[in-house]
């Protein structure tokens, strides 16, 4: 049974972690609308606490636990923003954490989790970093806080859409990038209640598609493999709880390249001097390859992430520049 996530759940999360996160900004770029051809408004995540918004649903999910909970501690599984978010999140409510990423992380993102407070372990592929972390969790009686199948980890990150309906009132279409989906669900379920006329879109990257391909088979698929630079939107699966929202509040989830996505990373750069990482730009890519339709108004994009290698930018760039996209 898929979450009916009202809209007290996403005000009490917005209470919950008022003060304690950013309100992120809106800004605007005249090139980038210019190439667009329509009003585009980037909706900053990458600016929030711990550079992504993956910090709205993990406080939200700590904060909502009962005092054994945290007293146990918590582990998860991420390729980077997620456990960040956690760490930070647990050092906040006095809570141990445990982090699992895969064996190819984000170096970058694996130490800003340590010295966020916790204790990182790099274990194999993705879908064997996710057993480990069910395993952490039996065995050390920890509490598991999923990236994205979580009700209030939904709610924590929903509360972007309340932001949005609040600032960009006149919104016609909102772009979010996908990896398991609890942006997009969480987001999308929220602007249902506040700004239904808006059209949500989510993108994903052609080598982590599953879930344009749960769309496309009617029920959730798990990836064998993923393949993109987009280290954060590289979930093997789409989730049980977020794959029936992103069916029943989005219009569809549109793939983009690799090319498309380290093109778009360079322009945000380079007009609007917004540094993201490759997942951040998703939407970008999605928008200036017109994959997504214009509406009657602007559209805004979610860039979610900030928390790019820096030693891997000169190739980032590089291939932007050879791309010609």
């Amino acid at each position: 049974m898929p979450p009916t996530l009202e809209l007290e759940r996403f005000t009490r999360a917005r209470e919950r972690i008022s003060g304690a996160v950013h309100r992120t900004p809106v800004l605007s770029s005249q090139a980038i609308s210019r190439r667009a051809g329509i009003p585009v408004r980037l909706k900053a995540e990458h600016l929030q606490k711990t550079g992504s918004f993956k910090t709205r649903g993990a406080l939200n999910c700590m904060l909502a636990l009962g005092p054994e909970a945290r007293s146990r501690g918590v582990v998860t599984i991420s390729a980077g923003n997620h456990a960040q978010a956690v760490a930070w999140a647990a050092a906040r409510v006095g809570a141990r954490a445990k982090v699992v990423m895969p064996a190819a992380a984000s170096p970058t993102k694996a130490r800003a989790s340590a010295e966020y407070g916790a204790e990182v372990v790099l274990h194999g592929t993705a879908l064997e970093a996710f057993q480990k972390a069910f395993d952490l969790a039996r065995e050390e009686g920890l509490t598991f806080v999923h990236p994205f199948d979580d009700e209030e980890v939904l709610a924590g990150q929903g509360t972007v859409g309340l932001e949005i309906a609040e600032d960009v009132p006149d919104a016609a279409t909102v772009v979010i990038p996908v990896g398991g989906g609890g942006l997009c669900a969480g987001t999308a379920r929220a602007l249902s209640h506040v700004l239904p006329r808006a059209r949500v879109w989510g993108v994903e990257p052609e080598g982590a598609a599953a879930m344009a391909l749960s769309l496309d088979g009617g029920a959730p698929v798990r990836l064998e493999t993923v393949s993109t630079i987009a280290d954060g939107l590289a979930a093997p699966m789409a989730g049980e709880l977020t794959y029936p929202l992103i069916r029943d509040h989005c219009e569809g989830v549109v793939t983009v390249t690799d090319d498309e996505i380290a093109s778009a990373l360079a322009l945000v750069l380079e007009r609007t001097k917004q540094l993201l990482e490759p997942a951040g730009a998703a939407g970008v890519a999605a928008l200036l390859s017109g994959r997504v339709p214009a509406g009657d108004g602007p559209t805004v994009v979610v860039l979610s992430g900030g928390n790019v290698d820096l030693d891997r930018l000169p190739s980032l760039l590089e291939r932007a520049a050879r791309s010609g996209v």
